[in-house]
């Protein structure tokens, strides 16, 4: 019997990469998924969002460890796609246990050369949708005075990030309202923490834009972004991370082995923020 046998994690941005280590590492410690993701309408990145396709691998790897899983298409911006997404959960489950919002992209520019269009869908999706979510599900784990909510934050809600303005506002603003969430929502018996991940190997960190920034100028390849990650942290031998990592970390956070742990911003970066100076 695993951890989180007869529990329901509802994951946002659960089609791939982190979001879909997220759920399979749940469901092999016992929990029943509601998978959200969206794959369309997002303009001011330079990566491709995800597919259905991928939506349902998630379902397949779930399902073959012998949980359930519904999938939902649902955009975080969207205040109607979540309450629906909320009322197909309950209605499937009967009950949401955990609360991981996970949905987020990145993009990158000068903080004088953000567009208006750049900076509202940053904030729009990784802030605004991250409160949205956790405004549609908080009310059912009030009702209930129990639950676990985890928000994927970044190193970048810890620390700037030149080329990348946008971006570590949303992330940061993430810690914030995980502070204020965990003061509101702890004396309600429900624990609200959030996890800071440094450079993961996804989609979402392989584009052009952040391997020319990690080779410093025009021209950057692969090559340059597996280099630049190897000096990232202060732990011989780690690059870019796998999502694994932050899932091994999400599955205790989320379990009663850290009934004690609340309102913390817990970073995974193989050590990168000891490191002094600019890496």
């Amino acid at each position: 019997m695993g951890n989180l046998e007869g529990k329901v994690a509802f994951i946002t941005g659960a089609a791939r990469a982190q979001g879909r280590a997220h759920a399979v590492t749940l469901a092999a410690s016992g929990a029943d998924i509601v998978a959200l993701d969206v794959h369309t309408g997002v303009e001011t990145i330079d990566y491709s969002l995800s597919t259905s396709e991928e939506l349902e691998k998630t379902v397949a790897d779930v399902e073959a460890l012998g949980r359930k899983c519904l999938a939902i298409a649902a955009d975080v911006r969207s205040t109607e796609d979540l309450d629906a997404a909320v009322k197909s959960a309950l209605k499937t489950f009967g009950k949401i246990d955990i609360l991981v919002a996970n949905a987020g992209i990145h993009s990158m520019n000068l903080l004088h050369e953000i567009t208006d269009q750049q900076w509202q869908e940053m904030i729009d999706t990784n802030l605004t949708g991250t409160w949205k979510t956790l405004r549609a599900v908080t009310p059912h784990l009030i009702d209930r005075k129990t639950g676990v909510v985890v928000l994927i934050s970044s190193i970048n809600g810890l620390e700037g990030g030149p080329r990348y303005g946008h971006y570590t506002a949303s992330k940061h603003g993430i810690i914030g309202l995980m502070r204020t969430a965990a003061l509101e929502l702890g004396p309600l018996g429900i624990r609200v923490n959030a996890l800071c991940p440094g450079v993961i190997d996804t989609p979402m960190t392989n584009y052009q834009g952040l391997y020319d920034m990690m080779k410093g100028g025009p021209g950057g390849t692969r090559d340059d972004f597996e280099a630049g990650a190897t000096h990232y942290g202060v732990l011989a031998g780690q690059g870019a991370l796998p999502p694994q990592v932050i899932a091994d970390a999400l599955e205790w956070l989320v379990s009663d082995r850290a009934y004690a742990v609340a309102g913390q911003a817990i970073p995974i970066d193989s050590g990168h923020l000891i490191v002094p100076g600019l890496t």
